[in-house]
C-alpha cells in the first residue's frame, strides 16, 4: 500500500514553515539585522523594566504596568526571534509539532497580554484623572497585583485551552504558510471540523471585544473630564499619549496578523506577505518602551539618571 506524502500524512510530527526566498549571502545580512534589532529589543525593554524596579520615583501604579508592558514584550519575542535567527541559517525551516503549538502558546499570550495590560492602564488613568482624589485609596498595592495577574492569566488561560483543543485534531497537512506557527494555520490543515475550537476563537475575540470597548468608554470619560481643565487637560495629553499610541500600534498590529491570516494570498508580494505576518513581532517590542520612554517626563529623566549613574560606576 503507497505511502501518502509528508505534506498530506495525518498527524505530521514535524511542520515546514515559510521561510524568506533570497540568497544565503542574503540570509546571512537579514540575520545580522535581525539579531541586532532583537538586540536592541533586549536592552530597551530591560532598561525601562530595572530602572522602574531601583528607581522608587516610579513606584506608581501606572510604571509598574508599563513595566508590565515591557516585561511582555521580552516574552512574547522569544517565541519568535531565536527560532527566526536559526531558520535564517538553516537550508531547511522546520519545527517539530510540540514546538510548534509552543510557538503558537507564547506569542499569542504575549499579544493577547499587551491588549489586556493596556486594557488595565486604561482603567489606571481613567481612576488618576477622573477620580484624582480617590486614586491613592482605588489603587492600592493589592489592586496592582491583581489587575497585573488579569492581564497575565486570561490570556495564559485563553491560549491554554485553546492548545489543548487545536493539539488534539488530526492533520492532514503540514507546511504552514508563515515564519512561525500560527493557531489558524493549524486548524485549517485539520482532517475535520473542530466546532469546540471554533467556539472558542470566537470566544476569546468577544471578550477581546470586550476589552476594546472598556477602553473606548475610558477613553470617552477620559476626553470629557478634560475638557473641564487646562491643568487635567495636560495631564491626559501627557499621561494618556503614550498608551494611546501603543494601543493604537497593538491593534494595528492585531489587523495585520488578521488580516494575514483570514485572508493573505499567495498572489500577494512576498514582502508584503511578511510583513503583515511579522508587524507585531517588529513594532510594539521596540515602539512600547520608546514612546513611554520618550513622552513621559518621569520616565525619561530616571532612565538618564540610571544609565549615567551605571556608566560612572564603569
Amino acid at each position: 500500500m503507497p505511502t501518502l506524502p509528508l505534506e498530506v500524512m495525518p498527524n505530521s510530527t514535524v511542520f515546514t514553515l515559510s521561510g524568506i526566498n533570497a540568497s544565503r549571502e542574503s540570509r546571512y545580512v537579514f540575520f545580522c539585522i535581525t539579531f541586532l534589532y532583537y538586540l536592541v529589543i533586549i536592552a530597551v525593554n530591560l532598561i525601562i523594566i530595572v530602572t522602574v524596579a531601583l528607581r522608587k520615583p516610579l513606584h506608581e501604579p501606572m510604571y509598574v504596568f508599563l513595566c508590565n508592558l515591557c516585561l511582555n514584550g521580552l516574552y512574547g519575542t522569544s517565541g519568535f526571534y531565536p527560532k527566526f535567527l536559526y531558520d535564517l541559517l538553516s537550508d531547511v525551516q522546520e519545527i517539530s509539532r510540540s514546538g510548534c503549538f509552543v510557538q503558537v502558546f507564547v506569542i499569542y499570550s504575549a499579544v493577547l497580554c499587551d491588549f489586556s495590560t493596556l486594557t488595565v492602564m486604561s482603567y489606571d488613568r481613567s481612576v488618576a484623572i477622573c477620580r484624582p482624589l480617590e486614586y491613592h485609596t482605588v489603587m492600592t498595592g493589592g489592586t496592582v497585583f491583581k489587575l497585573t495577574a488579569f492581564s497575565w492569566f486570561l490570556p495564559i488561560f485563553i491560549m491554554f485551552v485553546i492548545i489543548v483543543l487545536s493539539s488534539g485534531v488530526t492533520l492532514c497537512g503540514s507546511h504552514i504558510e508563515k515564519l512561525y506557527c500560527e493557531n489558524w494555520a493549524i486548524v485549517k490543515m485539520s482532517c475535520s471540523s473542530n466546532l469546540a475550537s471554533d467556539v472558542l476563537g470566537y470566544s476569546g475575540l468577544v471578550t477581546y471585544l470586550g476589552h476594546f470597548l472598556f477602553i473606548l468608554f475610558s477613553y470617552v470619560k477620559l476626553f470629557r473630564t478634560s475638557l473641564k481643565s487646562a491643568e487635567i487637560r495636560s495631564k491626559f495629553v501627557q499621561t494618556c499619549t503614550p498608551h494611546l499610541l501603543s494601543l493604537i500600534n497593538v491593534f494595528v498590529a492585531l489587523l495585520f496578523d488578521t488580516m494575514y491570516s483570514r485572508y493573505g494570498s499567495r498572489d500577494f508580494p512576498q514582502g508584503l506577505r511578511h510583513f503583515l505576518a511579522l508587524e507585531f513581532q517588529i513594532v510594539p517590542p521596540l515602539f512600547n518602551p520608546l514612546i513611554y520612554g520618550l513622552k513621559l517626563n518621569k520616565v525619561r529623566n530616571e532612565v538618564l539618571r540610571f544609565v549615567k549613574s551605571n556608566a560612572i560606576k564603569f
